[in-house]
């Protein structure tokens, strides 16, 4: 599990959902895509808006409002997918996730990091490595490892064919 312990800067992609801005470790992230054609999945989570073609690779695409309990967005020419990697009991899982614009790769002054509040967050605060300063904003930095259950991340791993082999 990551932890905002040691106070580093931490080097982070962020991207706004709704009205607020969120943060994921840079080394998390494959890539930043423009949207692209999403193929539904038959019975698939609420959360899980379908699977794209990536270079000839299935990538499960999530909506983070939906999962977060975030209100949707009205969407706009601005939104991305951004692909993602989440651990779980060590092996990687790829996923892509509908932001509704990503800002930009920046430095998090690590000794202002503060550890989520536990009363009073409009989110779980569990899905939360901390809450950090960007200029007199604040940004919320994601736990990847742990957004997701291991049910779903299998679930996850399934419609994209991933293997341990792999």
């Amino acid at each position: 599990m990551s932890t905002v312990i040691d106070k580093q800067d931490i080097q982070c992609l962020t991207f706004d959902l709704n009205e607020e801005t969120f943060a994921v470790e840079v080394h998390r992230v494959r890539e930043v895509l423009d949207p692209t054609k999403i193929t539904k999945i038959p019975r698939a989570p609420d959360f899980m808006l379908g699977v794209i073609n990536v270079r000839g690779n299935v990538i499960p695409v999530v909506d983070l409002h939906k999962k977060l309990g975030i209100a949707q967005s009205r969407g706009g020419t601005d939104s991305r997918i951004v692909v993602l990697e989440a651990d779980l009991d060590d092996e990687i899982t790829t996923l892509g996730a509908l932001a509704d614009s990503v800002r930009e790769v920046t430095d998090l002054d690590g000794r202002e990091i503060e550890p989520a509040p536990k009363i009073g967050s409009r989110w779980k605060s569990e899905f939360i490595q901390g809450i950090g300063k960007l200029g007199e904003d604040f940004v919320i930095l994601l736990d990847m490892d742990r957004v997701f259950s291991s049910e779903e991340l299998a679930y996850i791993q399934d419609v994209s064919g991933e293997t341990d082999d792999e």
